[in-house]
């Protein structure tokens, strides 16, 4: 049994078959997802290799990293060959590359469309198994001053204080508002509560002169502008 195990570890393959070697040699570019999870996972199991088992964990998730990011520990480990420890150090290499994406240059990202919101608040909450509800802080050029998470779980008129709202704009220098929030339902449509809140916000805003410019729906995929469907 231990030989059939270790004649299946990376460092017994041919050269040319060496996920670790290939990516040394070629470049990190030329290797598939299957062969970079190989490498995390070192070894297969008795009846196949490390990369035919990262294949098969792949096609669980339809060959999705996202959806491989959202396994839990438990559900790694039904997978023959993957304990406890090569769980880990998926759910961390996953975890890593999710922060990475989330860091932002030093320079302040402007905001020119609804688009542009989507992009910078997608990786935060688009596949979030709960909804949040986000406001964006922009100044007199349309830059992102701050962006802070208003609140956690359903969203109801009387969860948004807008008095911090507007606290916090007035503490960063901010002229305009972008409300953003996620539905993890995968539905566009916009509740009443989610009218509701717009426009409570946005009556509040207008009597400090600041402008609440959007609010964006969010799911995993897409988005809906109130803007852009001239909801607002």
């Amino acid at each position: 049994m231990p030989e059939q195990q270790s004649s299946f570890s990376i460092k017994n393959w041919s050269q040319d078959d060496q996920p670790r070697e290939k990516l040394r040699d070629k470049g990190k570019s030329t290797l598939s997802d299957a062969e970079l999870v190989a490498i995390l996972i070192s070894t297969g199991n008795k009846n196949e290799s490390a990369v035919a088992l990262s294949q098969r964990i792949l096609a669980s998730t339809n060959h999705s990293l996202n959806a491989l990011g959202k396994l839990s520990l438990k559900q790694l480990m039904e997978f023959k060959g993957i304990g406890e420890a090569k769980a880990i150090t998926i759910t961390a290499a996953l975890e890593l590359g999710r922060r990475r994406k989330l860091e932002e240059p030093s320079a302040l990202k402007k905001i020119d469309s609804s688009r542009a919101v989507f992009n910078i608040m997608h990786p935060i909450i688009g596949d979030l198994p709960h909804e949040e509800f986000w406001i964006i802080y922009l100044n007199n050029s349309n830059k992102v001053i701050q962006k802070s998470q208003l609140s956690k779980g359903g969203i109801t008129g009387t969860m948004v204080d807008v008095r911090l709202v507007l606290k916090t704009a007035l503490e960063v220098g901010a002229v305009a508002l972008i409300l953003v929030h996620n539905h993890p339902s995968g539905t566009l449509k916009p509740s009443n509560a989610d009218k509701a809140v717009t426009i409570k916000l946005k009556k509040a805003a207008e009597g400090l002169d600041i402008k609440v410019l959007d609010h964006l729906i969010i799911t995993e995929k897409e988005y809906l502008s109130f803007a852009d469907e001239q909801l607002m």
